[in-house]
């Protein structure tokens, strides 16, 4: 019923940046957050960053300053503005988003996830 693509990976040398964008579709009444996730092979997936309703934005300590994250509500896109890349940046993106899809039960909401992206910082 819904779903959430990404898009915009692929290599990039140390101290370079990319943009990562995820677009949400299907039924979709309201989205309570949409966020980043990723994960190296060998390691677990780690919490990158999340934006909310309001527009606020936190980040993890290994990318703050560094990432910026924003969202097109009308587009129910996010985007993940990657800059000053590190080596140790290499992994899948993941895009989340926290999606209601009931008009009937608005305070419920499901988290949705992508398929991945690869991001690769080269040294």
């Amino acid at each position: 019923q819904v779903q959430l693509v990404e898009s915009g990976g692929g290599l990039v040398q140390a101290g370079g940046s990319l943009r990562l964008s995820c677009a949400a579709s299907g039924s979709i009444f309201s989205i309570n957050a949409m966020g980043w996730y990723r994960q190296a092979p060998g390691k677990a997936r780690e919490w990158v960053g999340t934006i909310r309703r309001s527009g606020s934005t936190n980040y993890s300590d290994s990318v703050k300053g560094r990432f910026t994250i924003s969202r097109e509500a009308a587009k129910n896109t996010v985007l993940l503005q990657m800059n000053s890349l590190k080596p140790e940046d290499t992994a899948v993106y993941y895009c989340n988003a926290d999606i209601n899809t009931s008009l009937a039960r608005p305070w419920y909401y499901v988290e949705y996830w992508g398929q991945g992206t690869q991001v690769t910082v080269s040294s």
